[in-house]
C-alpha cells in the first residue's frame, strides 16, 4: 500500500499547492476586487494592514495556483498567515479552537510544508526551471 501511495505523493504535492493557492486567493479577491462581496470588506483601503495582505493573498495565492515563484510566495503567504493567527486570533485567546483561528495556524503550515516542498511536478516552477 505504502508504493501505491508514494508513487502518488507528487502529484497530490501539485494538488495541495495548487488547492491552498485557490483558496488563499479568494481571501484577496474578496478584499480587493469584491468577489465575493463580504460587507466587512466594503471600504477597504488598500494601505491598510488588510489591504496589503489582500494583495499578497491575491497576487501569492495567484503563485501558488500556477506553481511559478513557488517557494517564494509560499514563504510570504506563511509569514503573513502567521501574522493574521499572532495579531488577529491569539490576543483573544491562544488556543485556535477558541479564538476561531484555525485557518489562519493551518494556512501558516500548509505554506511553511510548500516552502521546503516547492511546487511539485504540475508546475511552471518544474517547466521553466527543471530541464531535466
Amino acid at each position: 500500500m505504502d508504493q501505491m501511495f508514494s508513487k502518488w505523493q507528487p502529484v497530490v504535492l501539485s494538488l495541495l499547492r495548487f488547492m491552498s493557492g485557490l483558496m488563499l486567493m479568494q481571501h484577496g479577491t474578496a478584499k480587493l476586487l469584491g468577489f465575493p462581496p463580504l460587507p466587512m470588506f466594503a471600504n477597504l483601503q488598500i494601505g491598510s494592514m488588510v489591504g496589503v495582505a489582500g494583495i499578497i493573498e491575491l497576487v501569492g495565492g495567484g503563485l501558488l495556483v500556477i506553481g511559478l515563484f513557488t517557494r517564494a510566495a509560499a514563504f510570504i503567504a506563511s509569514g503573513m498567515t502567521a501574522v493574521a493567527y499572532f495579531m488577529v486570533h491569539a490576543p483573544q485567546n491562544f488556543m485556535p479552537i477558541v479564538n476561531g483561528g484555525e485557518l489562519a495556524a493551518l494556512y501558516c503550515f500548509v505554506f511553511f510544508y510548500l516552502v521546503f516542498a516547492g511546487g511539485g511536478p504540475i508546475s511552471l516552477d518544474k517547466m521553466i526551471f527543471n530541464k531535466s
